[in-house]
């Protein structure tokens, strides 16, 4: 019996203040350090281990806690254990959460020891099409199956003898003063069942080597780290035991003409200077096909032009991004004497200075500095 004498706040080491969290913190370090498994035969320890896992049990029941506060021992109703007062679920809750890695057993392996295979992941490398619009790719993937001849149980003939030091249930159970516990059980390794004679294909593992092709439905909209999961396509699992899952990675490769950014395309298309000046319909690339794009007179170099609808699909659907459209406007670089002329005669009607923009400049510093 827990000793009445102590207060609860001091056999954990914490302030009246604790927080939750911080009281958890508090009794795993002490209920670790004086847990009886530790320490075999010491009477000292495992008194101070009950007497922490009564002030645990106490203080982290806010309405526990808060008689306790008021009242001391006399308002806690806790009888000590085994009397009234102590949840036995509560107490295999707590233990469950802290002292796992105690006891054994953890929670990666299945009842019976049948233990869930390893995912599985596939880098796959797609067009930027393909990730746009999806696609059907055929994916090769090394992996382990269950053995056949055995049927995945690893015993020659598919049987195993049930193992009798855990009468089949794959655990142990002991009873520890006031509370029980279980862990695997050493000699089936929590199999529940022994295998006299192992499966000569697989050598008892109930799984074998293998390589298979799957055909993986890519939705439209992926992009470069989309994860794409195809359950129960992993590596078997042991003694029976579920498959994993496998996970195809996109790595999507740039495109010659168009980036992006999540659902929005961008292009750059190069324009003529009369295109810019006086306006035009040109025809654009874009995912679907070539398109009209209207240029408006007077387009500046660099001025980015939306189509609607263009873009990405939306991975979840609801429809799809936008294209930008950025038009450059190409300079013309060898004029002839007719092109020439007409150029400055377009400059002299606008009022423009068509002299050499070096002389001009330096005739302007002139003025300012003499």
């Amino acid at each position: 019996m827990g000793s009445k004498a102590s207060d609860y706040y001091e056999v954990l080491g914490v302030e009246r203040n604790v927080s939750p969290q911080e009281l958890k913190s508090a009794y795993r370090k002490v209920a670790l350090q004086f847990h009886p498994d530790r320490n075999p035969g010491d009477k000292d320890a495992e008194e101070r281990f009950k007497e922490a896992t009564e002030a645990y049990e106490i203080l982290s029941d806010s309405d526990k806690r808060a008689r306790y506060d008021r009242f001391g021992h006399a308002g806690s109703g806790f009888e000590g254990f085994g009397a009234g007062g102590f949840s036995t679920v509560n107490l295999n809750e707590i233990f469950g959460e802290i002292f796992g890695d105690i006891f054994g057993g953890g929670r990666q392996r299945q009842r019976g020891g049948r233990q869930r295979g390893a995912d599985l992941q596939y880098n796959l490398e797609i067009s930027f099409e393909e990730a746009a619009f999806g696609c059907e790719v055929r994916v090769p993937i090394p992996r382990s199956k269950p053995c056949e001849p055995c049927k995945g149980t690893g015993a020659k003939g598919g049987e195993a003898r049930s193992c009798p030091t855990c009468q089949g249930s794959g655990e142990l159970r002991f009873t520890q003063g006031f509370f029980s516990v279980s862990r695997t059980c050493n000699a089936c390794g929590g199999a529940g069942r022994i295998i006299v004679e192992p499966c000569p294909a697989c050598a008892g593992r109930g799984r074998t080597e293998s390589r298979t092709e799957l055909t993986v439905s890519i939705p439209p909209g992926v992009d470069t780290g989309t994860r794409v999961r195809v359950p129960g396509q992993g590596e078997a699992g042991d003694s029976g035991g579920g498959s994993g899952d496998l996970y195809v990675v996109m790595h999507v490769r740039e495109h010659a003409l168009f980036a992006r950014d999540g659902t929005e395309v961008f292009l750059e298309v190069p324009i003529t200077f009369t295109q810019a000046a006086l306006g035009a319909n040109i025809e654009v690339p874009t995912l679907d096909g070539k398109a009209k794009l209207k240029i408006p007179a007077g387009t500046q170099n660099g001025k980015v032009i939306p189509m609607k609808g263009k873009g990405i699909p939306h991975l979840h659907g609801g429809g799809r991004g936008h294209m930008h459209v950025r038009v450059l406007v190409e300079t013309p670089t060898e004029l002839n004497k007719e092109q020439r002329a007409l150029l400055e005669r377009f400059a002299e009607l606008a009022g423009e200075d068509v002299h050499p923009v070096s002389k001009s400049f330096f005739a302007k510093v002139r003025e300012l500095f003499g």
